[in-house]
């Protein structure tokens, strides 16, 4: 069964990284995507948005696909369903993104297990903005 890092783990995790696409951010300020990264942002991180269909959010380019990102990717922070955190492993694992976050309320527990077991940082079902506060306030 799945286990997040213990809590320091977890603290110098969020110290190392400093880039974080966002899988699923929405561009509608009531969504938690969006509160999430904008908050994320204003702790200093550079969020990049990926999410087809949309140009910009938050101030930021947007992108399709974690492919389609021409800088490094520090972490993959994931709002997206449950059945898709496969295929976004698949592609974290092909572009050699060493850590993913997925948000609190989804649980993919073999996804988790295939990004830890090749060597990626996971953490799952928690939110990395309390977290965060929790970690560092």
């Amino acid at each position: 069964m799945f286990e997040n890092p213990a809590p320091d783990e977890t603290r110098a995790l969020l110290k190392k990284i400093r880039t974080i696409a966002v899988v699923g951010l929405s561009p509608q300020p009531a969504r938690p995507s969006y509160f999430v990264s904008r908050a994320m942002q204003g702790f200093g991180y550079r969020i990049i948005p990926v999410r087809p269909a949309v140009s910009e959010v938050l101030g930021e380019k947007a992108y399709a696909t974690l492919a389609d990102v021409p800088e490094p990717i520090d972490l993959v922070d994931v709002f997206r369903a449950a059945e898709h955190v496969d295929a976004i492993v698949d592609e974290c694992l092909r572009l050699n993104i060493p850590s993913i976050w997925i948000q609190e309320g989804i649980v993919n527990e073999a996804a988790a297990e295939k990004a830890r077991n090749a060597g990626m940082s996971v953490v799952m079902d928690r939110c990395i903005y309390k977290d965060y506060v929790e970690l560092f306030a």
